[in-house]
């Protein structure tokens, strides 16, 4: 993805670190260059929007239960396999992600 215009950071480059964004797993001088990133590129902003939105989803629906260690596997080695290009692209990471989410227990009230 890239919106065609030049930018300092590349789109290629922050999409390929946006989970680390998301995580504030990055130096501060990394996140300040990506949030410039985003106040200029829109695409960017929007597909920072939707992986923002679907973090704090799975946050708060499975946040509060254990995950069962074969599904966790499945879904570090998924996640392992499209940061490494063995598998498609970022939209179907993030479908492949959602899809591994829904098979979460969900919380039930005692």
């Amino acid at each position: 993805m890239s919106c065609g215009e030049p930018h300092e950071t590349d789109c290629g480059e922050v999409l390929d670190h946006l989970y680390e964004f998301l995580d504030r797993e990055m130096p501060d001088n990394d996140c300040a260059k990506f949030e410039q990133h985003f106040e200029e590129c829109s695409p960017c902003l929007e597909k920072y929007g939707l992986e923002q939105a679907v973090k704090k989803l799975v946050k708060r629906c499975c946040g509060h239960d254990d995950v069962p260690t074969d599904l966790r596997a499945k879904v570090m080695g998924r996640i392992e396999s499209i940061r490494s290009g063995q598998v498609g692209g970022p939209e179907q990471g993030v479908a492949s992600a959602s899809a591994a989410a829904a098979e979460l227990p969900t919380a039930t009230a005692d």
